[in-house]
C-alpha cells in the first residue's frame, strides 16, 4: 500500500485500512516463486507409462494465490488433465478434487490451480487418455515471498468507496429510527428530527465500533502474514579454517534467527544420498567451482575440507531437503585463503566425500589471449575453453547439442542437451553420478539466478520421495517421530551408502528414488529442462562420470529478453 501525503510520505493510519483491499486484489497475479535462487517455479520431464510429459509450475508469490500449471505432451494420447494441491500437513485425505486442465493446443493442456495455505505441498496431476491413466506428483513450496503495494489510485477509490457506503449506512439507520414512528397520513412529529440525529449518532459509533475491531483483526494478520507467513531465508554462519595444511569448510546454522523461522534440522533428508550439496563459485570471474558434501558433525553444523582451490572470494549455495519436502537453498559470500603446500601434500589431501568434484577454468568472458573481451557461444573459441565445445579432465570433449541458437530467451522452455565424446571423436558411455545421468548448475554471472539441475527438472527428488510417502499415508495429520531417532537412522543410512562400492550405490539410491527414472536416448548424452529467468549472461557447468571419474564441462551463453 503506498498511500502518501503531501510530503511524501505513507499514511499510516490510511495504510492499515486499505491494507486488506490490496491483499485480496493482487492475490491472484502470479508471478513465480523462487526455486534455489532467482529461478522461476518447478520444470519436471519425465515418462509415466506411456506419456512423456513436461511440466512447468508457476506458483504464486503470495499466498493464497494461483499456481499456473502448464503441462506438454511429448508423448503419448491425452484426452484430459487434471490437478489438485496436497500438502503435506493434510495429506491426500484433506486434499481438494482435481480442477481440469484445458487444453490449448494439440499438445498443451494449462489451468489456474489455488493454494490456499503456505508449506511444502505437491501438486497431483491425473492424466487419462487412450493410452492409460496415470499420476504424477510434482513438489511445490507454496510459500508467500512478496508484500505487494497498492497501486495509489485504487487506494483512493476504495476509501471513496467505503466513506460513501459508511454515510449511507448511517443514513438509513437514522432515517429508519426516526421514520419508524411515523402512522401513514399522521403529521410529522416535532421529535422526529431529534430521533433521526440520535438514530445516526447511534449508528455511526457502531459502526466505528466494527470498523475498529476489524482494522485490529486485519492488523495482526498483516502482521502474522509479514512476520510469520513470508518467506525469510535461513541465515548460517560460515567460516575456513587451516588445520593440518587443509583448509576446513564450516557451515553453521544461526539459531537465534530459527527461533522465529522454526526449521526442524534434526528431520533433515539425504538427496540422492547426501545431506547437503554444497557449490562454491569464484567471483567475479566465476572460473573456480566445486560441488562439495558436508559432513554432518552435529545438528546445526556441516564441515567440509576444502579442494585445491585458488583463495578469494565466493558465493556459496548449499541445498537441503527437510521431512516435509520443503526445500531450501543456503546462501552466503565467504573468504577462502590461499594456501601454499607442497605438490606432495596436496596430493596427499583428501577430500571428505568421495563425490566431491572441483574445476579451476577460464574467467568467465575472457579469452586467452585478451583482456575483457567477450567469448560467449557467438563467439567460439578453442576446445578446452567454455564455449559449445570443451575438453574435459580425462581428455574427452563434452559438446551442448541442439543449441537452438547464438544466444538464449528467457522465460523459453529449453532442453539442454549435452554429449560426450572420446579423444577419437567416438561415443564416450557414461556412468550414473549419484544415482542419475548427470548434474548441471547454472548460475547468473552476478550470481543472482542459481539452479541445481537434474534430468529429471529443477526439483527435488527426496522431497518428491517424501511427499509421496506422505499421500499413500490414511493418517489426516503427519506426527513427526522422534527426533534424535530420525536423526540418528539418517545419519547412519547415510555412512552405509558412502562406504558402498558404487554399483550398489547407485543401484540403492535409484531403488530409494523410483520417481526419478528418466533414461537418456543415448548412453553418451545428458539433458536438462530448464527455462532461464531473466536476461543476462550465464555460466553452465555440466558434470558426469565416465570410468569412475567425475568430469565437469564449462559453458557460457548470453539470454536476451524475448522479443515482443
Amino acid at each position: 500500500m503506498s498511500w502518501k501525503d503531501s510530503n511524501g510520505q505513507t499514511t499510516g493510519k490510511v495504510k492499515r485500512l486499505v491494507s486488506i483491499w490490496a491483499f485480496f486484489l493482487v492475490s491472484w497475479i502470479s508471478l513465480p516463486v523462487l526455486a534455489h535462487v532467482g529461478s522461476s517455479g518447478v520444470i519436471v520431464q519425465k515418462q509415466v507409462g506411456n506419456y512423456q510429459l513436461l511440466i512447468r509450475i508457476n506458483p504464486p508469490d503470495v499466498v493464497p494465490g494461483t499456481a499456473i500449471v502448464t503441462v506438454y505432451v511429448e508423448q503419448g494420447r491425452v484426452s484430459a488433465i487434471g490437478a489438485r494441491p496436497i500438502y503435506f500437513r493434510s495429506g491426500d485425505k484433506g486434499a481438494p478434487t482435481h480442477d481440469v486442465l484445458k487444453r490449448i493446443g494439440q499438445n498443451q493442456f494449462e489451468g489456474d490451480l489455488w493454494l490456499m495455505d503456505s508449506g511444502s505441498s505437491s501438486i497431483e496431476l491425473s492424466i487419462d487418455g487412450p493410452d492409460g491413466k496415470q499420476q504424477v506428483i510434482v513438489p511445490v513450496v507454496a510459500m508467500a515471498t512478496a508484500l505487494r503495494d497498492m497501486p495509489q489510485g485504487t487506494g483512493y477509490g476504495l476509501a471513496l468507496m467505503g466513506l460513501l457506503l459508511v454515510v449511507m449506512l448511517v443514513t438509513i439507520v437514522g432515517a429508519s429510527n426516526a421514520d419508524g414512528i411515523m402512522a401513514p397520513g399522521q403529521p410529522v412529529p416535532a421529535r422526529l428530527g431529534r430521533r433521526r440525529w440520535i438514530g445516526m449518532v447511534a449508528g455511526l459509533l457502531v459502526i466505528g465500533l466494527i470498523l475498529t475491531g476489524w482494522r485490529a483483526w486485519w492488523t495482526s494478520t498483516a502482521e502474522n502474514y509479514r512476520d510469520v507467513q513470508l518467506y525469510r531465508p535461513m541465515p548460517i554462519k560460515t567460516s575456513v579454517q587451516v588445520l593440518n595444511a587443509q583448509r576446513q569448510l564450516t557451515i553453521q546454522f544461526d539459531t537465534a534467527a530459527n527461533r522465529r523461522l522454526r526449521r526442524l534440522f534434526s528431520y533433515m533428508l539425504p538427496d540422492h544420498g547426501k545431506l547437503m550439496h554444497t557449490f562454491l563459485v569464484r567471483i567475479p570471474g566465476l572460473d573456480a567451482f566445486a560441488h562439495l558434501h558436508p559432513a554432518r558433525r552435529d545438528t546445526l553444523s556441516y564441515e567440509t575440507a576444502l579442494p585445491p582451490l585458488p583463495g578469494g572470494k565466493y558465493l556459496l549455495y548449499s541445498d537441503v531437503v527437510f521431512r516435509s519436502g520443503f526445500t531450501e537453498t543456503l546462501t552466503d559470500t565467504i573468504e577462502v585463503p590461499s594456501l601454499k603446500i607442497s605438490a606432495e601434500a596436496a596430493a596427499a589431501a583428501k577430500p571428505t566425500d568421495q563425490d566431491d568434484s572441483w574445476l579451476v577454468t577460464e574467467p568467465m568472458g575472457v579469452k586467452a589471449n585478451a583482456v575483457n573481451l567477450p567469448h560467449l557461444d557467438n563467439d567460439m573459441v578453442v576446445c578446452g575453453k567454455p564455449s559449445a565445445t570443451c575438453k574435459v579432465a580425462d581428455g574427452s570433449s563434452m559438446l551442448w547439442m541442439d543449441k537452438p541458437g547464438p544466444t538464449l530467451e528467457a522465460g523459453r522452455l529449453y532442453t539442454l542437451k549435452f554429449a560426450v565424446a572420446d579423444a577419437q571423436g567416438k561415443a564416450a558411455a557414461l556412468e550414473p553420478y549419484l544415482g542419475m545421468g548427470g548434474h548441471a548448475v547454472i548460475l547468473r554471472s552476478d550470481g543472482t539466478v542459481y539452479i541445481h539441475l537434474h534430468p529429471v527438472g529443477t526439483y527435488s527428488m527426496a522431497a518428491e520421495n517424501s511427499l509421496l510417502t506422505r499421500i499413500a499415508d490414511t493418517a489426516r495429520t503427519f506426527h513427526y517421530p522422534d527426533a534424535v531417532r530420525f536423526r540418528d537412522s539418517i545419519d547412519k543410512y547415510v555412512d552405509r551408502l558412502n562406504k558402498l562400492p558404487e554399483d550398489e550405490k547407485n543401484r540403492l539410491l535409484s531403488a530409494g528414488m523410483p520417481a526419478m527414472s528418466h533414461r537418456m536416448k543415448a548412453g553418451n548424452m545428458v539433458e536438462f529442462p530448464y527455462a532461464f529467468p531473466k536476461a543476462g549472461h550465464y555460466r553452465i557447468w555440466v558434470q558426469v562420470k565416465r570410468k569412475g571419474q567425475i568430469l565437469t564441462g564449462v559453458f557460457d551463453t548470453q539470454v536476451n529478453e524475448p522479443l515482443l
